[in-house]
């Protein structure tokens, strides 16, 4: 596969720096994506068993933020023509102009080699590897060809947010079990609801820049169901940690309380008629807040003390 991007002659633009802000390149690190990797990372590394010096700690979840990083900064610089014709992100660095695609290629480059080598050589190789292979699948097999081929890029592509709390699980233990995995799979039934309430009410950017997103292929009652049946999945797999004994009572009632919220969200999306998309844009913005309070209370109830201890013995 061409790592030539189709709007950008790399050649050409690494002859002529751009004239870039620190800011603009902290912009391609896509710095609110990075948070929730960063968090959902450090839920894996807190609530895993073992001990990790606090200095290896603080070096894995750097290592994971900018492997992130790295992946948000190859993503725009593929994705800048198809960006430049999206009301959403048509102000991003590269498409409008202040980095040069190959300016982002490098940065993304030179980010995921570090971030790799170094998580390998301080941590531990599992964790290194399956870093790697996150960055991979974000930026050839997501960014470059599920992304503009197929209306299920979000749903294989979404493996690619769901790594972070086994990399985090696995820079501590150094292997997996099954506990990381059912976090993985949370997030992994999460990104399909989530992005398609986005996809929803942004379906017209998204026809514009001929990106095949599940409302502009299948229309809006078929992707309304689809977010109904995804929502059923997920609901029962988020409160999985505490039948399973991996969370108590506080992780069980949060996530019987959002999840319940979560289906009343997504009904009320199926019943949604356009053009309000009202009831899309609630469930967008409802379901980052579902997935961060899951994650935050597993990491008061099972994870914070632990790591406490940790970071003190």
């Amino acid at each position: 596969m061409s790592l030539v991007s189709e709007g950008a002659d790399v050649s050409s633009t690494l002859a002529e720096p751009s004239l870039a802000t620190a800011g603009d390149y902290f912009a391609l690190l896509k710095p609110r994506v990075m948070s929730l990797v960063v968090f959902t990372a450090l839920v894996g590394l807190a609530v895993a068993p073992g001990s990790l010096h606090p200095v290896t700690a603080f070096t894995a979840l750097l290592c994971i933020a900018v492997g992130a990083g790295a992946s948000g900064a190859l993503n725009m610089w593929y994705d800048a023509d198809v960006d430049a014709l999206m009301t959403r992100t048509a102000r991003r660095p590269v498409p409008a102009g202040r980095v040069q695609p190959g300016e982002a290629l490098a940065f993304g480059l030179t980010l995921s080699g570090f971030s790799v080598v170094t998580l390998g050589l301080l941590v531990n190789v599992t964790a290194a590897a399956l870093l790697g292979f996150t960055i991979f699948f974000y930026a050839v097999v997501y960014t470059m060809w599920l992304k503009r081929s197929t209306p299920q890029n979000i749903v294989i592509g979404g493996a690619a947010g769901a790594f972070p709390p086994m990399i985090g699980w696995a820079a501590v233990t150094g292997s997996l079990s099954l506990e990381p995995i059912v976090l993985f799979l949370i997030i992994f039934f999460w990104t399909p609801p989530h992005f398609w309430a986005l996809a929803l009410y942004k379906r017209d950017d998204y026809a514009r820049a001929g990106i095949p997103m599940l409302p502009v292929v299948a229309g809006d009652a078929s992707t309304r169901r689809q977010i109904l049946l995804y929502t059923l999945i997920l609901v029962p797999l988020g409160i999985a940690p505490w039948p399973l004994g991996y969370a108590g009572m506080l992780y069980g009632a949060v996530s019987v309380v959002t999840g319940a919220i979560m289906l009343v969200l997504a009904w009320q999306v199926l019943r949604e008629q356009r053009p309000a998309d009202r009831a899309s844009r609630n469930l967008f913005a409802f379901s980052i807040l579902y997935l961060f309070l899951l994650f935050a209370t597993l990491l008061v109830e099972r994870g914070w003390g632990g790591l406490l201890a940790r970071l003190t013995a």
